[in-house]
């Protein structure tokens, strides 16, 4: 058994074949009813692996949730465009990071 000690990113836990507590019934149900939601989790407790989760969600790439609980759920599979803007590795204690960081993505 392989454990996705500090991966972050779902594809590469699915493609690896990292083991995976699958959870996706809960993102079926957060997509799927209410409309604001404000995630607050501790530090390392899995908030970049949900953001990429939804990602992967929105973009449609049902092959990744093949045999997961959302694949029996979602019927439509539809693409959404994402935009994903990634905050890890920069240290916004200095002056002008935010913003050197955001214009990276125009």
């Amino acid at each position: 058994m392989k454990y996705p000690i500090g991966i972050q990113s779902f594809e590469r836990i699915i493609e690896d074949g990292y083991v995976y507590i699958d959870k996706t019934d809960m993102i079926y149900s957060l997509t799927h009813g209410g409309s604001i939601y404000f995630l607050s989790r501790p530090r390392r407790f899995g908030k970049s692996l949900l953001v990429s989760t939804l990602k992967n969600y929105y973009l449609g790439h049902k092959e990744l949730f093949k045999g997961l609980k959302i694949d029996s759920l979602e019927k439509d599979w539809n693409v959404h465009p994402v935009f994903h803007v990634d905050f890890n590795g920069s240290n916004f204690l200095d002056e002008g990071v935010l913003e050197k960081r955001l214009y990276a993505y125009v």
